[in-house]
């Protein structure tokens, strides 16, 4: 099966690689071996060197990578563009940094010296979705790739080109071949590349249902894995909210990457002291938000990825709405060439309709009413899933108590969730486990090796 991308915006096709054969994959598993073999060796010093130079290369090309980004997936050219700028930050951030995240720690005992070390693993195998499609591969490599292990990737079908980008740009930079590699694989071939003993870790951002496909076949062959899935994060808007100031930020959490991001928020639960001037500001700021070509400055919206997932929002909200929800604003997809759907606003939302119990993974927000701030916090925790959340208030107690309380892996107060290099990402319950980035993140697919000596 051919690996196709078809633009989004105008339905035209943008490029297409064959699938790689078995035996292609098995020389690919071998290289990224050998390189193994000798990356484990290298300095810390050499590594950043290529890392910065990569990242210096990503820069230098940041508007024709973007380009790629919006003609594969739909994403906003300024959005693709800072996708771009983020993926060489956090390259530069780990060069720098990687060296003190996974030095030798050493620990009082009996013996003459002791402590705690931090080997690289081996060939780590991701399978990498197509929402981020440069941010989510690079975020995973970064640190993996300093920590000293070497990284095959499997990108999602629907953008191809960025993941040739990614590879090429990694060999371009001066890394020897083998430590980052893509291959063009189906689904149905990822198990063996999970079973292959030469491989030692995997890890997964994608689907609830990817994930636990991904942690079986981990778990059956007794490799580590780190999963980041889908997300339903809250967005607790507190009594003592600067409305004026958080709506605008409300409608760009939501809208981000077209709706299509795991950690956009996408249940926004305010007070009821504080409902109604909420959803009047909230709704009339999503009615204007302009839909249209992403390659358009005055865009704010781009189309879906595809006519499926279009279809699939659309059949979500119309359900929804058939079960007793209210469309505030939107709710119909549009007509016409490429896969556009408007921003939207749901209220009075059933708890087993697909917008009370589904990831909505478009420009759908589903607004709830709380009696006060511990209402809020029950009705955020309500979800199978825990990746991030975010509260809105001006009152310090407010804020901590949503930080202590919320069950996710991120808490943002009065700014949208996002992923930085310092700090650690990932959920917890459905959302996945394990974490990315920050020292924690550096780690994962480290040895921590004790020592002892006498």
């Amino acid at each position: 099966m051919p690996f196709v991308s078809i633009n989004p915006a105008n339905e035209k096709f943008v490029v297409q690689y064959p699938a790689h054969t078995p035996e292609q994959v098995d020389e690919a598993i071998k290289n990224a071996s050998i390189a193994f073999s000798r990356w484990r060796g290298a300095s810390f010093g050499d590594r950043a060197r290529l890392m910065v130079g990569a990242a210096a290369l990503l820069e230098s090309e940041v508007p024709v990578v973007g380009e790629l980004m919006t003609s594969e997936m739909g994403k906003t050219f300024a959005s693709a563009k800072g996708e771009a700028m983020k993926c060489a930050m956090t390259m530069r951030y780990f060069a720098e940094h990687a060296e003190a995240m996974l030095q030798e720690q050493s620990v009082a005992t009996v013996g003459s010296r002791s402590g705690v070390r931090f080997d690289p693993t081996g060939v780590i195998f991701a399978v990498m979705p197509w929402n981020f499609p440069l941010w989510q591969v690079i975020r995973m490599a970064a640190p993996t790739i300093m920590a000293g292990n070497v990284v095959i990737f499997k990108h999602a079908s629907n953008v191809p080109g960025c993941a040739k980008y990614i590879e090429e740009l990694f060999l371009r930079s001066g890394f020897p071949p083998g430590v980052m590699t893509n291959v063009f694989v189906e689904h149905e071939r990822v198990s063996s590349i999970i079973g292959d003993p030469r491989v030692v870790g995997v890890t997964l951002t994608g689907s609830e249902r990817a994930g636990r496909s991904v942690a079986e076949l981990a778990g059956t062959n007794l490799k580590k894995c780190v999963l980041e899935l889908g997300g339903s994060d809250p967005f607790v808007i507190a009594s003592s909210v600067d409305m004026d100031a958080t709506v605008p930020l409300a409608v760009t959490a939501r809208i981000q990457n077209n709706g299509q991001s795991c950690i956009g928020s996408k249940r926004f639960i305010v007070v009821r002291d504080r409902s109604e001037e909420f959803l009047e500001k909230f709704t009339g700021a999503m009615s204007a938000v302009r839909l249209g070509d992403p390659m358009d400055p005055a865009t704010g919206l781009g189309p879906l990825v595809s006519k499926a997932q279009r279809d699939l929002l659309a059949d979500q909200v119309t359900s929804s709405v058939a079960q007793g929800a209210v469309a505030l604003t939107g709710g119909h997809a549009l007509e016409g060439t490429g896969f556009f759907y408007p921003a939207t606003v749901l209220t009075n939302v059933p708890a087993d309709s697909p917008a009370g119990c589904e990831e909505l993974f478009g420009p759908v927000a589903v607004v709830y009413v709380a009696d006060d701030l511990d209402d809020a916090i029950r009705v955020a925790n309500d979800t199978p899933w825990g990746l991030g959340g975010s509260i809105w208030a001006q009152d310090e107690r407010e804020i901590n108590e949503a930080i202590a309380r919320l069950d996710v892996g991120l808490v943002f107060a009065n700014a949208i969730v996002t992923s930085m290099p310092e700090l650690p990402f990932g959920g917890i319950k459905l959302s996945g486990f394990g974490r990315e980035l920050s020292a924690i993140g550096a780690r994962e697919f480290t040895n921590a090796k004790s020592f002892f000596v006498a």
